[in-house]
């Protein structure tokens, strides 16, 4: 198990620099990188099985004993997440290699692969840290690869997008860490376990005012209304393959983080009626603003922000069940949100178009792709039988199942939601798909284009990958009720977190 748990986050960095070497040698990157991607999925599938047997698992990095040094710390939740993330991002990979160069220029694949290898080595590293500082890391070591994924291929908008980026993801990373001396200068340690043990001494004042402080600072990270202004704007921009890592796993790690803070620190203070508040507001705001968007990748862009909502949603309830579904509305949309991303670049290779002024006739040139988009599409919106549908279900029943006014409002925001999400993604398939290609607009070519970086193998890799997501989609809903009894055994570990603390003081697995 002490190699076991550092892997998924040791790989990928050692990928990273051995990418960085050979950077030139854009062939050898294109077998190495899926490579690295199938080996951290391997070693976060091995520690799902080892949480399943043993429990929550904890690893002191150096033989420091905790709480002096680093600690890794897998559990029901950490695993789940991270063995989905693993494999989305080693989908996204794939699809990237099957696009070859296409939308990279001429020396950009040498930076493209190292960037993206240490933006999954940042990932997994904020799924396993198990003190504020790392976790803090962990952020950092994502953000500084997104910068870098943010320009490939510099356009005017693409720089001003990247400058909002950087600057909003800079603001909360001083946040963050103005949070961190805080909570260091209050309580003597920044390790989770020993803090949650800690922070019932501290004044209620304080308690309050440091749990607010990283409701901020992982809302701005998240995109949770009125602290999304700057995802709209910066993720459309990218290129669609960056985007699609960006909406599966950067706003759902800050959500991830935001969980565990408030679960293991703040159980007192984690002010249920404000985050519910701000689920509602995230979900009307995100939604509505997808109804009013031409460009289909703002219109994703919106309903990720909408959809936040849903998973803070889980979080304000604060019970087993709230929990439960917020678990299991990250694995879906995870899944889901980077599934549409995919199948839009497939759109814009087939017809180079994004806005739905200038888009139609997709499913009479490419019923596969419709097909590739409906499915999704559904899923997102929740209607059943979709693992959308199986997530928003365990939601809406937790929500009833409070018995409280604020609760109810919120479930009913949630349909609404639900509803303008159908709405959107209805559009979506009426003006691209079923309607006639408007007039003025010139035809797309019968077949994909075929050059050097867009070749017809390519195209067919990344359909195939893009099928495996779709299909990876539909098995959430079929092994719902695994998922939901693995998830609920992950929430009720989050609300008595007295096996985290005994496997991380003690150094025994539970």
């Amino acid at each position: 198990m002490n190699v076991l748990v550092p892997l998924p986050f040791a790989l990928p960095l050692l990928g990273a620099a051995l990418a960085m070497i050979s950077r030139r040698r854009e062939t050898w990157l294109r077998v190495l990188a899926p490579l690295v991607g199938a080996g951290v999925v391997a070693a976060a599938a091995g520690l799902v099985a080892a949480v399943a047997r043993d429990g929550v698992i904890a690893v002191q990095m150096g033989g420091w004993p905790a709480p002096l040094g680093i600690t890794l710390v897998a559990d029901r939740l950490s695993a789940l997440l991270l063995v989905v993330s693993a494999g989305v991002l080693l989908a996204i990979m794939l699809h990237a290699v099957g696009e070859g160069a296409g939308g990279l220029g001429r020396h950009e694949p040498g930076v493209f692969y190292p960037a993206y290898l240490t933006l999954t080595a940042g990932v997994c590293l904020l799924f396993l840290a198990g003190d504020l500082f790392n976790l803090f890391v962990a952020f950092e070591v994502m953000l500084a690869s997104s910068y870098v994924l943010m320009t490939l291929t510099p356009t005017a908008e693409r720089m001003r997008a990247g400058m909002t980026y950087t600057v909003v993801s800079l603001t909360s990373s001083i946040l963050f860490l103005t949070a961190l001396g805080l909570t260091y200068a209050a309580a003597g340690t920044v390790n989770l376990a020993d803090l949650s043990a800690r922070v019932d001494a501290l004044p209620p004042g304080t308690r309050s005012a440091l749990g607010m402080l990283f409701l901020v600072v992982f809302g701005i990270k998240g995109a949770i209304v009125p602290m999304h202004l700057w995802l709209p704007d910066a993720y459309p921009a990218a290129l669609t393959k960056v985007t699609a890592v960006f909406a599966a796993l950067l706003t759902k790690a800050a959500i991830y983080a935001l969980i565990r803070v408030q679960t293991l620190l703040f159980p007192h203070e984690h002010g249920s009626w404000i985050m519910l508040a701000l689920a509602a507001g995230t979900m009307l705001v995100g939604t509505l603003g997808a109804l009013t968007h031409d460009d289909i990748h703002r219109v994703f862009s919106f309903t990720l922000v909408g959809h936040i909502g849903y998973m803070l949603f889980g979080l304000g309830l604060f019970s087993v069940a709230g929990l439960t579904g917020a678990i299991l509305y990250l694995v879906h949309h995870i899944v889901v949100q980077a599934t549409l991303f995919l199948v839009s670049d497939l759109m814009q290779g087939r017809t180079g178009e994004t806005s739905l002024h200038r888009l139609g006739g997709l499913a009479q040139l490419s019923s596969f792709i419709a097909v590739l988009f409906f499915v999704p599409a559904m899923s997102v919106s929740g209607v059943p039988p979709t693992s959308g549908f199986v997530a928003k279900l365990a939601l809406f029943q937790a929500g009833l199942g409070e018995g409280r006014p604020l609760a109810y409002a919120v479930t009913g925001v949630a349909v609404l939601a639900s509803l303008l999400t159908l709405i959107a993604m209805s559009r979506i398939w009426a003006l691209g798909f079923w309607r006639p290609r408007p007039e003025g607009v010139p035809e797309p070519p019968a077949e994909p284009p075929d050059d050097e970086s867009y070749t017809r193998g390519g195209v067919r890799v990344m359909q195939s990958v893009t099928a495996v997501m779709v299909v990876a989609g539909l098995l959430i809903a079929v092994f719902a009720g695994p998922l939901s009894s693995w998830s609920r055994r992950a929430a009720i570990d989050l609300l008595d977190p007295s096996a985290y603390r005994q496997a991380v003081l003690s150094g025994e697995s539970r």
